[in-house]
C-alpha cells in the first residue's frame, strides 16, 4: 500500500508540487510553521536523490576529467565572479543584488538531469555536475561569498562551510549506509516509490519557501516583481553565459551545462543560513524556486529550435 501511494505521487509530481506553492501562499500560517522544517527536509530530500545515482555509472561517467573539471571550475568559481561584477555594474548592492550572486555560486539543482532529459539533453552531464558540485559546495561558496566577494550572511565562513558540509556529507554517508542494508535489488524494487517519497519531500519545501512571501507581496508588490524578475534574469543569464563559454565545445554539451549552470540549488542555502540573515536575500532565494520550475518548459522550444539548428 505504501509503495503504491508514493509510486502514485511520483507520476503526478508536477501537479502535487503546485499544489505545495499554492497552498504555501494562500495559508501563511502553514508556510511559517513548515519553514522550521526546511533544514530536516533539505537533507532528506538529497538522501533520497541520492539513493537513485548509480555510482558504478557515474564513475564511468568521467572519461572526460579535464573537460568536467573545466565546467566545474566555470560553476563554482568563475560564474559567481561574473555575476558579482554584474551586479555592481547594475547598482545592485542590496539584497537582491547578494543574492543572485549567492544563487550563482551555488550548486546544481537536484533536478537537473530530469530537466535535462525533458528537454533532450544531457542527462549524463547534468548527472556528473549535479553530484560532483554538491559535493563541492560546501567549499566553494562560502570562500567565494563571504571571503573574495565580500557579502554579508550574518554567518561567519566557518560555520557557513560546516553547515553545508553536514548538510550535503550527511545524506551522503544516509544514502550509502541505506544501499548497503537494502541492496541493490530491494532498491531496484522501490526506485519509483523513492522517486514519490523525494515529490513530497519537495512538496513540504514548496509550502515552507512560501512563508513570508504573501505578506511582502502585499506591502511590497514592486520589491516582490522586481526580485521575481532578477530571478529570471539570473537564471537566463548563467544558462546563456555559460552555453556561449562552452559553444567551442559542441552545441549539445554547451546547451546541457547551461541548463545546469542556470538552475541552481538556493534550497541548501535556505537549510543552512540563519535567521540574522538579511530578510531580503533569503526572500530571493525562495524566489528563485519559480524561475527554477518553470524556465525547462519555457526555453524547450528554443532548445528544440537550437538543437535542430546546424552541427552539434
Amino acid at each position: 500500500m505504501l509503495r503504491r501511494l508514493l509510486e502514485r505521487a511520483a507520476r503526478h509530481g508536477s501537479a502535487l508540487l503546485a499544489l505545495s506553492v499554492a497552498v504555501g501562499f494562500a495559508v501563511p500560517p502553514l508556510a511559517a510553521a513548515a519553514r522550521t522544517l526546511v533544514t530536516p527536509v533539505v537533507a532528506a530530500l538529497l538522501t533520497l536523490v541520492l539513493l537513485r545515482v548509480d555510482f558504478t555509472r557515474l564513475s564511468a561517467l568521467l572519461r572526460r576529467p579535464a573537460l568536467i573539471a573545466a565546467l566545474l571550475a566555470w560553476m563554482m568559481l568563475a560564474a559567481p565572479v561574473l555575476a558579482h561584477a554584474l551586479a555592481r555594474l547594475a547598482g545592485l548592492d542590496g539584497p537582491l543584488g547578494a543574492g543572485a550572486v549567492v544563487v550563482a555560486a551555488g550548486c546544481a539543482i537536484t533536478a537537473a538531469p530530469a530537466f535535462a532529459r525533458l528537454v533532450g539533453l544531457d542527462a549524463e552531464v547534468a548527472l556528473v555536475l549535479v553530484v560532483l558540485s554538491t559535493l563541492l559546495v560546501p567549499f566553494t561558496a562560502p570562500p567565494l561569498a563571504l571571503g573574495l566577494l565580500g557579502l554579508d550572511l550574518a554567518i561567519p565562513m566557518g560555520a557557513l562551510m560546516l553547515r553545508l558540509a553536514l548538510v550535503v556529507g550527511l545524506p551522503l554517508l544516509a544514502s550509502l549506509a541505506i544501499r548497503r542494508l537494502a541492496g541493490p535489488a530491494r532498491l531496484a524494487r522501490w526506485g519509483a516509490a523513492v522517486d514519490g517519497a523525494a515529490v513530497l519531500t519537495v512538496c513540504v519545501f514548496g509550502v515552507a519557501v512560501m512563508d513570508g512571501i504573501q505578506a511582502r507581496l502585499l506591502a511590497e508588490p514592486l520589491w516582490v516583481a522586481g526580485g521575481l524578475a532578477l530571478g529570471f534574469l539570473t537564471n537566463f543569464g548563467l544558462n546563456l553565459a555559460t552555453a556561449l563559454a562552452f559553444a567551442p565545445l559542441g552545441r549539445h554539451l554547451a546547451l546541457s551545462a547551461g541548463l545546469v549552470a542556470g538552475n541552481r540549488n538556493s534550497a541548501l542555502y535556505l537549510a543552512v543560513l540563519p535567521a540574522a540573515t538579511d530578510p531580503g536575500i533569503l526572500l530571493f532565494l525562495a524566489l528563485f524556486q519559480v524561475p527554477l520550475f518553470l524556465n525547462p518548459f519555457l526555453l524547450r522550444p528554443v532548445y528544440d529550435r537550437l538543437r535542430g539548428a546546424g552541427p552539434s
